[in-house]
């Protein structure tokens, strides 16, 4: 299992660019295999702040967890993350996903459709990066994307100087058919707030099962999990900090249905919280239950901060 952490907090008061390129370059240092950036509404744009993280860089891998799909054209999206991994010079993860209805509510969106909505965002992204990759000229003659789906309808031109294949196209999902239709057209999963059980009985199996009837290969199967290493003295006051900030995910009804699939009782147990020893028996009963790729977003709370959990978090042997 790869171990990554969130450059940009997620939690927290938003980091600035300065900050994200100070922490991919210090993840980095510390070994992590990815540096992530989240999409939020205090937070600096996700496709800069991989650029910032990837520029600050030279071989850790970056990726997002998720940019909404309701924000961005697929055109528009894939002609973004061409570019920026064009200017890092190494390939990029780009997680998307449809958000929830409340997120795209506040931007004056419908919300309407999301499984098939993503099915065919998935489509036309994956047709952007083969054109892209393959240009058949300049200008006019680069490529063109086509497709004609119950949501999108469009035949444009499209090319972006310098395109190679994306690195993965990964999507934040949790409902049954958001998992189908991610095994079916996409390279893997993020699963948020999914403890081990929700990860080995309900995220990991319809997702490898898709692929598999797709042709696919095996697909990542990862998750964002709030992370915070305390001494073992203030474990039990962390997850109560984290059960009172984040509680309001369990009236949630996607998160509702994986924190019910799972084991744990309440949100702040899904939460990897702990002293060095507890965290690293978490981390291998999610390697035990399937998931490829940790997805660390460190959880600022009395006893830990970013610098404190990725120096430990780092230096633990699973």
């Amino acid at each position: 299992m790869r171990v990554g952490i969130f450059v940009s907090e997620t939690w927290g008061p938003g980091s600035t660019i300065d900050e994200i390129r100070d922490r991919a370059a210090r993840a980095e240092a510390l070994g992590f295999a990815g540096a992530w950036v989240p999409y939020l509404p205090w937070a600096p744009d996700a496709m800069a702040s991989m650029q910032a993280a990837g520029q600050a860089t030279s071989r850790i891998e970056v990726g997002s967890a998720v940019i909404p799909t309701f924000f961005f054209h697929p055109l528009a999206l894939a002609r973004q993350a061409a570019t920026v991994q064009s200017a890092i010079g190494r390939p990029i993860h780009l997680g998307v996903g449809c958000s929830n209805p409340a997120i795209v509510a506040m931007h004056g969106l419908p919300f309407e459709r999301p499984a098939r909505h993503v099915r065919e965002y998935l489509e036309i992204l994956n047709a952007a990066f083969e054109v892209g990759a393959k240009p058949a000229g300049p200008r006019e003659q680069s490529g063109f994307v086509q497709h004609a789906g119950e949501i999108f309808e469009l035949g444009s031109i499209y090319g972006t100087p310098g395109a190679t294949g994306m690195g993965s196209v990964l999507v934040g999902a949790i409902g049954p058919k958001m998992l189908e239709v991610t095994g079916t057209f996409a390279d893997g999963v993020i699963g948020t707030w999914c403890d081990e059980g929700a990860i080995e009985r309900h995220v990991a199996p319809p997702v490898r099962a898709a692929a598999a009837k797709a042709g696919r290969e095996a697909p990542v199967i990862a998750s964002v999990i709030a992370t915070a290493i305390v001494p073992k003295s203030r474990v039990a006051e962390a997850r109560d900090a984290a059960q009172a900030e984040f509680g309001f995910y369990e009236q949630n009804m996607p998160y509702k249905r994986v924190i019910d699939a799972g084991d744990a009782a309440r949100i702040g147990d899904v939460a990897v919280i702990g002293d060095e020893e507890e965290v690293a028996r978490r981390l291998r009963a999610y390697r035990d239950a399937g998931l490829t790729d940790f997805l660390a977003a460190p959880y600022s709370v009395a006893g830990a901060s970013w610098a404190s959990t990725a120096e430990k978090l780092a230096a633990l042997e699973v």
